[in-house]
């Protein structure tokens, strides 16, 4: 129960350090998968080891057998471009045909892939409501409901013993919740930067959350717009 928190007046809990389950309508979140992001750079002529996709549907097939979701929804970047779907391995294809096939499977389209054509089942849709929470891959400024969503990959960074610690994290303000990348390969924006305070839609006097899995629960630290820290454990 550690793992719960509260957002937009329903029940989320986190599901390992980049992932959420959403009780109410049993359904796994995750987003910026980012697959084929290694063939992308490969194309480009920057080699980098071939096995993002399948790690990276390996541990949502993982976090799906824990959770038993009724729906999965990804929530944008799902591919590193529109031809990533095209380029998927056959092994990674397998794993991810046959968690479509066992779960309502929606994605949710972004900037990296703005057209999913579901070569392997599922939905592709720009966003969707579900039940009083907007699910999309941006956050949109000056949305009245509560709102979750991806794109910027946060990280939190600190110097800890001489030693710089980066780690997932996700975001979240009264109406906002942005969510880290999934994907094996993503790299990360620091929970620092003005975009992502920008993306938070802080009211006056208002600061966000950024919310560190660790093993029996969360580690949160606030976020202000000057942006000073402190820590709060749960």
């Amino acid at each position: 129960m550690k793992r719960i928190f509260e957002f937009g007046g329903d029940a989320f809990e986190l599901a390992g350090d980049a992932a959420l389950y959403w009780p109410r309508h049993d359904a796994l979140l995750v987003s910026d998968l980012h697959l084929e992001k290694a063939s992308a750079y490969a194309a480009g002529g920057q080699m980098l080891p071939p096995y993002d996709s399948l790690a990276t549907i390996q541990a949502l097939a993982s976090l799906s057998q824990i959770f038993r979701p009724a729906r999965i929804i990804c929530l944008g970047d799902n591919f590193h471009d529109i031809g990533g779907e095209k380029r998927l391995g056959s092994d990674a294809a397998d794993i991810l045909s046959d968690l479509i096939g066992s779960t309502k499977w929606v994605w949710i389209t972004g900037n990296h892939d703005p057209v999913v054509e579901g070569r392997w089942g599922g939905v592709s849709v720009a966003e969707m409501k579900l039940g009083d929470i907007l699910l999309r891959h941006e956050a949109t400024a000056g949305e009245a409901l509560p709102e979750i969503s991806g794109h910027f990959h946060p990280k939190f960074r600190q110097v800890l013993r001489g030693r710089m610690i980066s780690r997932r994290c996700f975001v979240k303000s009264s109406r906002k919740l942005i969510m880290p990348a999934f994907g094996t390969l993503t790299g990360g924006m620091d929970v620092h930067e003005a975009a992502i305070l920008k993306a938070c839609d802080l009211a006056d006097g208002e600061n966000a959350d950024a919310m560190i899995p660790v093993h029996n629960g969360f580690t949160r630290f606030v976020l202000k717009p000057d942006p000073n820290l402190s820590m709060v454990r749960r």
